[in-house]
């Protein structure tokens, strides 16, 4: 085979995970390391060292991460040999195992797997049976809180409360019925057949003598025990990871697993790559210094292997208006010089509701953008149906909107009166509006429907009279008609959670507010319409089918990199959120910032602000505690008005020529 890959393209560190292919390795790769291709080298010098392709086990934690491992080995050695191995999820992995052998628990070897939607399906009609439609309990929440147990290795019987108990009980026999599994079952009966069967467990110790896993510090406790019995002496397992960039304890991974490796394997080896080809030594000297505030972790430095570059800034601002547009016109002016493309800009933030101003400024200013990791502000809900109503208002034929919310908040008109108007406006080549106001056609239904098609007909007329004739303020008359027909009582009674309540309200607040805005500038209902025409569905989360500038949360943004970034709202109670001050899980805040900082290739922004508006109400913030950890070595602390009352540098200048004339060239 010819030579793989070249050990002079590696630094030290590198060239030592490398040639580590034996006993227990965990290689600490911290941000920018170069992480996957030293993984990517070392899987192609197992095969240069002649060790079957078929015995090498790769696992990973998205099949999107899977994929583009299996890509670049590929590219590495040849195609077949890549195909030969294993790389693959965690999950993907237990189905192989099960597939083997479930039948020595009692499972048939044709079992299937319960999707999401087939488990909240199954657990809805548990519900009706356990009586527990009557106590208005949700099924995502049994499910979430049964999903918990089992990744703990705590049988559901044992949850703490009784009635959830019986539930999950109840679930665990109906899956048993239907000989199917969920995901957490995967994990779970895989490990237990791997421990309770050695010769299951020789079977798999002898097919995969090489195990990989990547983002180690992403695993659970019952993905370590998983390991633990598919690895056994002399334990050539490679785990890849950074306690520093442990940020999803929420969903149930254990940073200790890192932290404690010395405790499942006897002995290991560990490579720390420190080297960092990503960011400028200014950006690393400023995170090395935050995140050495976080006690027992492994200690690593962040080396650069570039120059110091811009410092970083640390900018106050007045309000989140300001914020929003200070980025917005900053990304405009570096978009002028030199190269820039707007994929060079990423906003990074810590809860969705952050998203929504940047948005609008963004929009306001024509500035491409493309959300990852939240869901759009036009995307959500409440914010789709506040739309629709607003639409009827400035146009009730519109058909789309008016099916949107025909029954939403629920007024007694059933998806069969729906069908009968959408059937009744084809035949007769009218809009669904038309057949709701047409005798002809509401004489067909019961007395109920035809009175609450009469309602809907008089509520949205009226609030259209008050607009065009009456002269209303639209802002007023939206505002007035989403309390009539008491929609945030009813969308809040299907939230779970204070926060996704509060998120509904702010969300219906804030149409209504932006509206109001719009009026205030002399302009139509209409062509608030047309400003706020939603940009095409979202697709998944890959970024490079988009274009424009990023804006992202920060949990969404670990992995990946950008030349210049903005990290908003470093405020005490955002970042840290409240949430983790009251649970004590401030070091997963602290490593979250920590991930935000190391995203930055050239050019670091952190902002916080003295009010953000929350509900409708003007709030004060305090800066983010975690402002005074970091070093001034390389930071800039200054103010949103320092900066509008500052002279413009030479360069700014030059660069706001330069960009004038890119643009007039464009045209």
């Amino acid at each position: 085979m010819a030579n793989a890959f070249s050990f002079d393209s590696l630094n030290k560190a590198q060239r030592e995970a490398v040639g580590a292919l034996d006993g227990p390795v965990m290689l600490l790769a911290g941000a920018g390391t170069g992480k996957t291709r030293t993984v990517t080298c070392r899987i192609a010098h197992m095969l240069e060292k002649r060790i079957p392709p078929s015995e090498i086990l790769a696992v990973t934690f998205t099949n999107k991460a899977a994929s583009e491992m299996r890509e670049r080995i590929g590219g590495m050695v040849s195609k077949k040999a890549a195909e030969a191995m294993t790389v693959c999820t965690f999950h993907s992995l237990c189905v192989r195992i099960l597939r083997g052998g479930i039948d020595k628990l009692g499972y048939k070897k044709n079992f299937s797997i319960c999707s999401h939607s087939d488990q909240v399906g199954m657990m809805k009609q548990l519900l009706v049976r356990k009586g527990g439609s009557a106590e208005k309990v949700k099924p995502d929440d049994v499910l979430s809180a049964i999903s918990k147990a089992k990744n703990k290795g705590i049988d559901p019987q044992d949850l703490e409360d009784d009635y959830f108990a019986m539930l999950g009980v109840a679930y665990q026999n109906e899956l048993r019925a239907q000989n199917a599994v969920d995901f957490d079952d995967l994990l779970l009966l895989g490990e237990q057949i791997l421990r309770e069967h050695a010769d299951v467990r020789a079977v798999f110790r002898e097919r995969f003598t090489r195990v990989t896993v990547d983002e180690f510090q992403d695993t659970n406790a019952l993905q370590m025990q998983l390991l633990q019995q598919l690895v056994g002496a002399p334990y050539h397992v490679c785990v890849v990871g950074d306690d520093d960039q442990s940020i999803y304890g929420w969903r149930g991974a254990e940073v200790a697993n890192i932290l404690q490796f010395e405790k499942f394997f006897p002995d290991p080896r560990i490579i720390r790559l420190e080297e960092n080809y990503r960011s400028t030594h200014a950006v690393l000297h400023t995170a090395n210094s935050l995140i050495r505030h976080n006690v027992g972790r492994r200690e690593k430095i962040l080396r650069s292997t570039r120059p110091a570059g811009d410092p970083v800034r640390i900018i106050a601002m007045p309000g989140d208006d300001q914020e929003a547009e200070f980025i917005a016109e900053e990304i405009m002016a570096e978009k002028g010089a030199v190269g820039r493309v707007w994929e060079d800009f990423a906003v990074l933030f810590r809860t969705n509701g952050q998203s929504r101003k940047l948005e609008l400024a963004l929009r306001e200013r024509k500035i491409p953008y493309r959300m990852v990791g939240a869901q759009s502000f036009y995307d959500r809900r409440e914010v789709r149906d506040v739309m629709a109503y607003a639409q009827l208002v400035a146009s009730p034929d519109a058909d789309v909107p008016l099916l949107r919310v025909l029954n939403a908040p629920n007024r007694g008109i059933g998806q069969s009166t729906a069908v009968l108007a959408t059937d009744w406006s084809r035949e007769n080549n009218h809009s669904v509006w038309q057949a709701l106001c047409d005798p002809n056609f509401t004489d067909q239904l019961g007395p109920k429907s035809a009175t609450a098609v009469q309602e809907f007909v008089a509520t949205i007329a009226g609030a259209k009279n008050r607009v065009e004739i009456a002269k209303d303020n639209p802002a007023d008359v939206l505002d007035a008609l989403i309390k009539e027909i008491e929609y945030l009582p009813w969308i809040e009674r299907g939230c779970k959670t204070d926060s996704e309540r509060q998120q509904r309200g702010e969300g219906i607040f804030s149409v209504i507010d932006s509206l109001r805005k719009h009026a205030e500038k002399g302009k139509s209902l209409q062509s608030f319409l047309d400003h706020s025409a939603l940009a095409s569905d979202r697709e998944d989360d890959d970024l490079e089918k988009k274009q424009g500038a990023t804006l992202i949360t920060l949990h969404a943004s670990k992995g990946l990199e950008f030349p210049i970034v903005f990290l908003v709202g470093l405020e005490e109670g955002f970042l840290p959120h409240t949430r983790s001050i009251a649970e004590g899980t401030k070091d997963e805040e602290r490593r979250l910032l920590y991930v935000g900082i190391t995203r930055a290739q050239d050019q670091l922004t952190m902002t916080y602000c003295a009010t953000r508006i929350k509900w409708g109400q003007e709030t004060g913030c305090q800066p983010s505690s975690f402002i005074g950890e970091l070093d001034d070595e390389h930071l800039t602390h200054t103010t949103y008005d320092d900066i509008l009352g500052a002279e413009p540098s030479t360069d700014e200048l030059e660069n706001f020529f330069g960009g004038l004339k890119g643009l007039l060239d464009d045209t």
